[in-house]
């Protein structure tokens, strides 16, 4: 395909006729109609039509308008990017999106390593739902997507999802309403005040098949897609709350409450999303390597061994 024959199109399109688009392209109606022509040509489709003493867009036409606009829209993403790599002494623009139930401090912990490189590196964290950030990262305005789940089956973006890690969940309660339980763990959740993470995340729909399956009927008080919102209703006491278990040091100390008991048959996955079968990208290979190696390494290899309870 020859883009600047894709260009003329854009203009006339937007112009609403060759005419006007000849005149903001300095070029005679004849050389725009010819270079039209040639790309019709290319796709084996018209693209207008004639509509009184104007053009219109055939159905063809609009969607090829749709790919021109977005086309062009990273033509100039690119130039701006160049611009301001060069502005900022050449910092490499590292863009993330992160799914929304993702814990802010796992988020942290896999991406600091991109920090650490030698060469300057600018982040830029997005936070959506898992199938807006793959349309981003299909559209290449995303490097990466960290998700707490794999690319479903039913996406049709062309993307690669390569585990992170995993992590066994502990469940926490502030002290007044830990001394308030009855019996040990995990039966003192039975009839308990439970803050749950969204329906729709994967860690919420595997601690509800795990209830299902030791009997247990908890009152769930409030759902959460912010997990942050969520351990702040925790701190003061509102339910019980769910976090990865290599987080429960962390989460002891900053939010001043308990681990009522660890659960290693419900784990809590992380992946790194990428259009790339092979990471190449240096912030994704610092990522996936300090990810594997470090945060959710077994206990003999890096992190020290952390209290379980049976459940």
């Amino acid at each position: 395909m020859n883009y600047k024959h894709l260009y003329y199109f854009l203009q006339v399109a937007k112009s609403g006729g060759v005419l006007r688009a000849s005149e903001l392209l300095h070029l005679t109606p004849q050389t725009i109609s010819g270079q039209i022509q040639l790309l019709e040509e290319a796709l084996g489709r018209a693209l207008f039509a004639k509509s009184g003493r104007g053009l219109a867009l055939t159905e063809t036409g609009r969607v090829v308008l749709g790919y021109a606009q977005d086309i062009f829209s990273l033509g100039t993403e690119l130039e701006e990017a160049v611009r301001d790599q060069s502005a900022k002494g050449r910092a490499l623009e590292f863009r993330v999106g992160v799914v929304d139930a993702v814990p802010k401090s796992i988020t942290y912990r896999l991406l600091e390593p991109a920090t650490q490189l030698p060469e300057p590196v600018r982040i830029v964290c997005r936070e959506w739902k898992l199938d807006s950030l793959l349309a981003e990262l299909a559209l290449h305005r995303l490097d990466l997507v960290i998700s707490d789940a794999p690319i479903p089956p039913s996406a049709s973006v062309r993307a690669f999802s390569h585990r992170l890690g995993t992590s066994g969940v502990s469940f926490f309660a502030a002290p007044a309403l830990l001394d308030r339980c009855v019996g040990g763990f995990p039966g003192c959740l039975d009839g308990a005040p439970m803050l749950m993470p969204g329906e729709d995340s994967a860690l919420g729909q595997r601690l509800r098949a795990w209830f299902q399956t030791q009997s247990l009927h908890p009152r769930i008080v409030g759902e959460f897609d912010d997990t942050a919102l969520a351990k702040e209703f925790g701190r003061h006491g509102v339910g019980f709350f769910v976090s990865p278990t290599v987080l429960s040091r962390e989460i002891e100390q900053q939010f001043n409450v308990k681990t009522v008991g660890v659960c290693a048959q419900v784990v809590d996955e992380f992946f790194a999303i990428s259009v790339e079968r092979r990471i190449t990208h240096p912030c994704v290979v610092a990522i996936t390597q300090s990810a594997r190696n470090e945060l959710f390494a077994p206990p003999s290899k890096g992190r020290p061994a952390r209290r379980a309870t049976p459940g």
